[in-house]
């Protein structure tokens, strides 16, 4: 008893756990337009999605995932529904981007696009990799909750990095606008000293002082 009901809580812990790492969405694709969402990637984390598009005939639907360098890490044609895979070797934005296809002649109508990605230990199949291995289910369920610690750990170490770029830009922005107030406070002081020496001689040639 004490058995079950811990692995019914290590069981809901990774689940909830979980939840942050699932996004999903459904939109509306017009005839002929072209969809773009942006999801933020982590250094070789694998990304998979499930996506369903809506089928009407004579009409298509494409879909291309590229990263900020505009290079294609996946594409389709003509889809209705499927898997799709990606990872970058850095952190990155990615854009997954669904296009229609009508031919001008025709009277086109909108597509119903669902999308659900999931990141790192989400999109990984861990029935099969317990099949593979031959664990039972509560060594597969502490497989997943060391993967989960991992990326938790790997989470915080990319906040940290990030604090230290942003603190370091912080620093860099200080010190520029503290060099630029300096010039400035010069550039301020030089004009009011030759102000006053400039209307000094101004007065003296109209012999207005001495």
């Amino acid at each position: 008893m004490r058995d079950h009901v811990k692995y019914c809580s290590l069981a809901l812990m990774i689940h909830f756990a979980l939840l942050s790492t699932v996004d999903g969405i459904m939109f509306i694709l017009h005839p002929n337009t072209r969809k773009c969402l942006r999801e933020e990637t982590r250094q070789n984390v694998v990304v998979t999605g499930d996506y369903m598009v809506s089928q009407i005939p004579g009409q298509q639907v494409s879909y291309v995932v590229t990263d900020s360098k505009n290079q294609i890490l996946w594409r389709q044609e003509n889809v209705a529904k499927g898997k799709l895979t990606f990872s970058t070797e850095t952190f990155d934005t990615c854009e997954i981007c669904f296009t229609s296809k009508v031919d001008p002649s025709k009277r086109g109508e909108p597509h119903e696009v669902s999308l659900i990605l999931k990141h790192g230990i989400e999109a990984k199949n861990y029935d099969g990799l317990a099949d593979a291995a031959k664990l039972k289910p509560l060594e597969a369920e502490l497989k997943m909750l060391e993967d989960l610690s991992q990326s938790i750990v790997d989470d915080f170490s990319d906040m940290r990095v990030r604090e230290e770029q942003l603190r370091d830009t912080n620093e860099s922005t200080n010190n520029r606008v503290l060099y630029f107030s300096i010039f400035s406070m010069t550039c301020l002081l030089g004009l009011a000293t030759w102000q006053v020496l400039y209307l000094r001689r101004f007065f003296k040639a109209k012999k207005l002082i001495e």
